[in-house]
């Protein structure tokens, strides 16, 4: 499944902009991506043949590469050589994937020894020594570690590996170019099979077969009859990363699982001439002479990932940085991994049917049960609406809105950007632990680079004014007095987060109160919540006499530029407020509170005892718990991707039709809710 619609709407998008370049074969003209990503990075596609100044394309060292060859030889043309970049997928291009970058190379294919290639001059000549990008490679070695990326990413990361201890021998598919251009064939990988043998006596040896072998599109080298006691074919699509960590030690001809080996600690032994080969990180069998330099693990990735290839970014249809690519695959990876074996869902509304099917069920359809025990016997993973949870729903994953939602109310049926997904609770209900607790603790130590990630969108957060409904509005603002102002968030007062974390002071009215008797001297600001101004939820309260100012159809965040402190009961302003340097006060258990950020005088669980930085509590509640999803492409996307969508407007709105049902929705709720109150 390709990664939503393509969206090429670029000035740049003209089919004459560009050096020209001439192509064979056809799926230079089939795919859109390749060409668009070519088009971005200074070329045009077209047939015919090549004038002075022109260049020829051709893919790598395909069938047809030929053809390009031998007009670009008759008529004294450059060459490009066209591959699909290191990090591709979710699986491979023949089962009609689109690719996140390409490796376009002037010089030959960077998998072809016999002459270097742009990447083997970068690997040989350049300095390699800027800390910064020695740093941005630590960095992304480590993300593409923690979400197990590689090439083709479709695979379940928590399918265990064998018991620990063998050796891992790796096959590839018959015909690999890479494998041709090293002068192999099935003879090398038997060699290469008796050397792990004899070198590792009386260890087990795993064979990993290539994932084209696994879905059948091409055969490999070994064959169920080069197996025995102690050798296994390993079919299963198990992650790399996992089984290199198990491995005592890695063999290949010039698979791209030979260089991802060396940044799990390894040294793999290889029988081929791969571009990784020769820098003093493998043990080679065949050197290149000609590679005489020795690097580290970070220059030949910063190399051969950062400087070497061409990213692609679908969402904003630009180019990027590797950073943005492996968030994009990695969002697309979890949400493949989460969905791909469908959900049973239940107690979703009719209206959130739709936008939950389109969130999770891109891969298999989620299927509605209101009845726990026919959801129970659907066999799929199983999701309830944490508002609407029950004993009889023991089990079942917890959803709920993310803390970027969407540009306009929940209660106004606007369809959520961002979900979360929770095995253990749910992160407004401090009685028991929630998932997002736990990356919270995680995140009591963060790399480098998950410092930066965070420190960056805190910047664009603050820079965005971006919220969780994001409805503008500054009025009242200029009206608010001089002296120490407190901002008091309004909340929905049979809110789940209210019903489970409010403690003592559960009422706006309560809220107010408290903080009159402890300022009274201050200059008071109330927020009404917005489903409560539209008459949509329960909450209004006469803020006569305790409220200096009622901010009625303002923008709570900007209305945080204007204030020195918030107090709230488990109001999510108390986030963002923290988010833009602003003292907190809390009368209830949030999630944010209890880590050391917060001046909490209300019961907070006591296993809350990490003292995180607001880096550390940002990364673990916007980055690592929530899932993300671009209504423009239809798939999942980053955080960063949401925030700009939700800041340029750029999102569908309901309609009239979804506004009448959002108040007929709210007047059947204040209903029930007297009915029950009677």
């Amino acid at each position: 499944m390709a990664l939503g619609p393509e969206i090429y709407d670029s000035p740049a998008a003209g089919p004459d902009k560009g050096r020209r370049l001439f192509v064979y074969n056809g799926g230079f003209l089939r795919q859109k991506r390749l060409r668009r990503i070519l088009q971005l990075s200074g070329y045009s596609i077209h047939l015919g043949l090549p004038r002075q100044g022109d260049a020829v394309a051709v893919w790598g060292n395909s069938p047809t590469a030929h053809r390009g060859l031998a007009v670009a030889a008759k008529r004294g043309a450059p060459v490009l050589r066209i591959e699909d970049a290191m990090l591709r997928s979710l699986f491979p291009g023949r089962a009609g994937e689109l690719p996140l970058g390409l490796l376009i190379d002037s010089k030959a294919a960077h998998f072809d020894p016999s002459r270097p290639s742009d990447l083997e001059t970068l690997l040989a000549s350049h300095p390699l020594d800027d800390t910064a990008l020695l740093n941005r490679a630590r960095g992304c070695i480590a993300r593409m570690i923690e979400a197990h990326l590689t090439k083709y990413t479709g695979f379940d990361a928590n399918r265990p590996a064998p018991d620990p201890g063998y050796v891992l021998v790796i096959d590839q598919t018959r015909g690999d170019a890479s494998v041709t251009a090293s002068g192999a064939d099935r003879s090398r990988f038997l060699e290469m099979l008796v050397f792990a043998q004899q070198e590792n006596p009386g260890a087990r040896i795993i064979i990993k077969t290539h994932p084209e072998t696994t879905k059948g599109y091409r055969v490999g080298h070994f064959r169920p009859e080069d197996t025995n006691d102690q050798i296994t074919l390993l079919t299963d699509p198990i992650s790399p990363w996992a089984l290199f960590e198990g491995a005592v030690g890695v063999y290949t001809v010039s698979s791209q699982m030979g260089f991802e080996a060396i940044f799990a600690g390894h040294k793999p032994r290889v029988f081929g001439q791969p571009f990784y080969a020769g820098w003093g990180l493998t043990d080679d069998e065949f050197p290149v002479q000609r590679r005489q330099r020795t690097l580290t693990r970070a220059q030949i990735f910063a190399a051969a990932m950062i400087l070497y290839p061409t990213w692609y970014d679908p969402h904003r249809d630009q180019l990027c940085d590797l950073e943005t690519a492996i968030e994009t695959l990695a969002a697309q990876t979890r949400a493949w991994r989460e969905d791909h074996n469908g959900w049973t869902a239940s107690a979703m509304r009719l209206w959130k049917r739709r936008p939950l099917q389109r969130f999770f069920g891109a891969w298999s359809p989620v299927v509605f049960h209101d009845d726990p025990v026919r959801a129970r016997k659907a066999g799929k993973p199983w999701m309830v609406w944490a508002g609407k949870a029950g004993s009889d729903h023991e089990g079942a994953i917890r959803v709920e809105d993310g803390f970027l939602r969407s540009r306009g109310l929940g209660a106004d049926l606007v369809p959520p950007l961002s979900l979360v997904c929770d095995d253990l609770g749910i992160y407004y209900d401090p009685h028991q632990p929630s998932r997002l607790e736990k990356w919270i603790e995680t995140r009591q130590k963060m790399r480098p680079d998950q410092q930066l990630h965070a420190e960056r969108l805190i910047a664009a957060l603050r820079t965005s004014g971006a919220s969780k409904y994001n409805l503008g509005g500054a009025a009242g603002l200029e009206k608010i007095p001089k002296g120490y102002r407190i901002l008091v968030p309004g909340q929905v007062e049979d809110d789940a987060s209210i019903r489970t974390g409010a403690g003592a002071v559960s009422t706006n009215l309560a809220l107010l109160q408290a903080v009159r008797a402890v300022h009274p001297n201050a200059v008071i600001v109330y927020k009404p919540h917005p489903d409560v101004e539209a008459g949509l939820r329960n909450g209004a309260v006469d803020a006569t006499g305790l409220a200096d100012v009622v901010l009625r159809h303002a923008d709570p965040i900007a209305a945080l530029t204007h204030v020195d402190e918030v107090w709230t009961m488990t109001s999510l302003l108390g986030f963002e407020a923290l988010l833009r340097g602003i003292k907190v006060v809390t009368l209830g258990a949030p999630f944010y509170a209890g880590w050391g950020l917060t001046d909490d005088r209300g019961e907070v669980p006591t296993r809350r005892r990490a003292k995180v930085t607001l880096e550390g509590l940002v990364h673990a509640t916007l980055i690592d718990y929530p899932r993300y999803f671009d209504p423009r492409t239809g798939s999942a996307c980053s955080v960063e991707v949401v925030l700009e969508r939700i800041s340029d407007g750029d999102i569908p709105h309901p309609g009239v039709a979804n506004r009448l049902l959002a108040k007929l929705q709210g007047a059947l709720a204040s209903r029930s809710h007297l009915w029950r109150r009677g």
